[in-house]
């Protein structure tokens, strides 16, 4: 027999291998030998402590697992008490389409009472909260510079007319001038042309001398020239002077216009009620120095009020002209149109003013009253009730209750219009079906609830 031997040394454990040659009937009967002639290996003991650590680990590998499936499965879950949340049923039925508004009750037309001129308060002849009839007076202001000024004006206009009036005598008087020259001329002319007559007569008679007569003649060309000089000179003295008269008159009618306007400011240092109504904002003192177009108050038509309302600029495109809405007081219902928009948004709100088709009775200024504003008609829809959800989801998921109300599950729904009750359900949700409404604040990433009564 051939022995081959090797030895391993780990430690204290020598493993011997030998390797001898069988026969071949032993090979067939498995070398089920009793010991003579095979290699046997000597076992390494593992202590209590190794196999619980095996334990634990085998226990957090299938843990891990296990949350491993049901999160790739099942999305992120949480357990939550089902008397905490709000459970409500999808249902199909009738979609009013509104909103409730809240509105103040402002006069429907409003004058304001500026001061024209500045000045001090002399005098308060009423109180604020008065009734005031067109053209009752109010207070008296005082502006002395306001006085200097129409006192200046006035000079002013003075000059100017004194200036006109002196370019019209002066145009009398050129008048009356070349009136005079052409009533002399006029007289040589006609003597010099009887003298000619009367010498050539003589010449005839070889009683004068030629050059008398052509002395004659050449005096009446020249008066009938110069009279045709002095006609020139006196149109064009007109026309000049006539020019320079109407610029005076213009600017005198200038002058006379601002004396009016500061005239009527003086004027309206007393000031006046423009229109009937009452009197509010009214707050000055005697003595109080008002600016240059300061307010002083306002005159409310105190029998006649619109409703102003502020509204989300959500609805913004959904406001028009002439929208109807209706409005509760003392028991009974009283009909709006809306009458104007401000497009204006301030603070995510904008503004709208709505008219009363009768007037109501028993109102007062600054009353604040409940509304709703009919945006569209009203149509056969499937409806949820409204809750707190929306704000967390926008509308685009909702948790559906199952049907054995053991679990939630998220789901991706269409949301449409909404009012205080009912949201309208475009896709997603059937009736029947069962959903949460309360808010998700505290579950707003999950994807799964499980609900249970701890």
């Amino acid at each position: 027999m051939c022995c081959n031997r090797m030895i391993n040394r780990t430690g204290r454990n020598i493993v011997v291998t030998s390797i001898s040659k069988l026969s071949t009937s032993q090979q067939r009967e498995g070398l089920n030998l009793s010991g003579h002639g095979m290699d046997r290996r000597v076992e390494k003991k593992v202590s209590l402590s190794s196999k619980l650590g095996y334990v634990v680990a085998g226990i957090v590998a299938i843990a891990f697992v296990w949350w491993l499936v049901t999160a790739l499965m099942g999305g992120r879950s949480l357990s939550v008490n089902s008397e905490r949340i709000a459970v409500s049923e999808v249902t199909e039925g009738t979609f009013e389409d509104f909103i409730p508004l809240r509105g103040r009750l402002v006069p429907r037309s409003t004058v304001y009472l500026d001061a024209i001129e500045g000045g001090r308060v002399e005098e308060i002849l009423l109180e604020d909260g008065a009734l005031v009839a067109a053209g009752d007076p109010i207070a008296r202001l005082s502006n002395t510079n306001l006085q200097l000024e129409v006192l200046g004006r006035e000079a002013a206009v003075t000059e100017q007319l004194n200036n006109m009036r002196t370019i019209e005598l002066q145009l009398e008087q050129n008048r009356l001038s070349h009136k005079r020259n052409l009533v002399e001329i006029d007289y040589q002319i006609v003597r010099l042309t009887r003298s000619i007559e009367r010498q050539r007569e003589l010449l005839s008679k070889n009683l004068v001398s030629l050059s008398a007569v052509e002395d004659l003649e050449d005096e009446l060309a020249y008066y009938r020239n110069r009279r045709d000089v002095t006609i020139e000179s006196q149109a064009t003295d007109a026309r000049m002077q006539e020019q320079q008269l109407q610029q005076l008159r213009d600017a005198g009618t200038q002058l006379q216009t601002g004396l009016t306007f500061a005239r009527t400011n003086l004027d309206d240092l007393s000031v006046k009620a423009p229109v009937a109504g009452k009197l509010s904002g009214f707050n000055i003192e005697i003595g109080q120095s008002i600016e240059r177009g300061g307010r002083l108050g306002q005159i409310d038509d105190p029998d006649a009020y619109k409703l102003n309302v502020q509204i989300d600029e959500y609805y913004l495109g959904r406001v028009d002209l002439q929208q109807a809405a209706v409005v509760e007081n003392n028991g009974r219902e009283l009909s709006l149109q809306v009458a104007k928009i401000y497009p204006q948004v301030s603070a995510g709100q904008f503004e709208v003013d709505m008219m009363f088709d009768d007037e109501p009775i028993g109102l007062r200024r600054g009353q604040t009253m409940q509304l709703r504003l009919q945006l569209g008609d009203n149509s056969s829809a499937i409806l949820i009730p409204n809750g707190s959800f929306y704000q967390e989801t926008g509308g685009n998921w909702i948790f559906v209750v199952s049907a054995d109300g053991t679990e939630a599950i998220k789901r991706s729904v269409k949301l449409g219009r909404r009012n205080t009750e009912f949201i309208e359900v475009l896709d997603g949700l059937d009736p029947g079906e069962k959903v949460i409404t309360s808010p998700y604040t505290s579950y707003a990433g999950m994807d799964r609830l499980t609900l249970s009564q701890d």
